[in-house]
């Protein structure tokens, strides 16, 4: 994973630095791949709406990872603890539609995810006795989940 944490910082750097941002960078395992954090006094700016640039940052530090290495393992970027908190607080919002579809008995939807949250979801909602969930069938990249009472 060292050359994992080289690779991707080195991409970050490339990224960041031109725009004139204030930053440092740290690596830890996460998963299959890593982590890579960056703390700076301008998250807002880098985390943007809902993570969307967080999201674009990230697609271009492993687009920049796999020019060097085709077959990298993926790099999750993460500004001031972001998405541990976006992800705690969409599995908290999946635990209580899966609680009150258990109560009502009638399918939820979640709304549109990219491929991760959904896997996420997938993955906790699993874990309630008497819960299915089902992502929809599109060509889409977002997705939504449908949560529903087991038969």
């Amino acid at each position: 994973m060292e050359r994992l944490s080289t690779l991707a910082t080195e991409a970050a750097t490339a990224l960041l630095s031109p725009l004139g941002f204030s930053f440092s960078l740290t690596t830890e395992p996460y998963e299959d791949g890593i982590s890579l954090l960056i703390d700076s006094p301008d998250a807002r700016y880098l985390i943007g709406d809902e993570g969307d640039r967080l999201d674009d940052l990230q697609y271009m530090v492993n687009r920049l990872v796999q020019t060097k290495w085709a077959d990298a393992p993926r790099v999750r970027v993460d500004c001031d603890g972001y998405r541990a908190r976006a992800e705690a607080k969409l599995l908290r919002r999946a635990r209580s539609r899966a609680e009150r579809v258990l109560k009502t008995g009638k399918p939820l939807l979640m709304e549109k995810l990219n491929a991760y949250q959904r896997r996420l979801v997938h993955n906790e909602l699993a874990t309630i006795p008497g819960i299915v969930t089902q992502s929809e069938e599109t060509e889409s990249r977002f997705k939504r989940i449908t949560i529903s009472r087991a038969e």
